[in-house]
């Protein structure tokens, strides 16, 4: 099975910047719904962030016109670049690839929507 692998996460003060990576190691998930999420522990699971295979990009509210999504075909890799970043996005964050009925991150994802889950990345936002 193939394996996603994030990378990127670290410790930044409040508005700074990072740029997650989300590497596949064998498929190409060109026709894949391909999203980020994020989780703090003792709360839900957040979507944050998600691209369609048609170019698509949808984001929650919470990070939209901060973080901006991208997929290097070449790579294999998807992006997740963060700016201005805030306290509150402390979190792991994880990305995803599936073929939901849907892939607006705002809907209510089931954990099977997505098939592939990397193991996550730390993003720490101090103030």
């Amino acid at each position: 099975q193939d394996r996603l692998v994030e990378s990127g996460g670290g410790s930044v003060q409040s508005g700074g910047s990072l740029r997650l990576s989300c590497a596949a190691s064998r498929y190409t998930y060109s026709s894949y719904c391909l999203a980020w999420f994020r989780q703090v522990p003792g709360k839900e699971r957040e979507g944050v962030a998600a691209l369609d295979n048609d170019g698509t990009t949808t984001y929650a509210d919470s990070v939209k016109d901060r973080f901006t999504i991208s997929q290097d075909n070449d790579k294999n890799t998807l992006y997740l670049q963060m700016n201005s970043l805030k306290p509150e996005d402390t979190a792991m964050y994880y990305c995803a690839a599936g073929i939901p009925l849907t892939c607006d991150i705002n809907y209510n994802f089931e954990n099977d929507d997505f098939g592939h889950w990397g193991q996550g990345t730390q993003v720490s936002v101090s103030s």
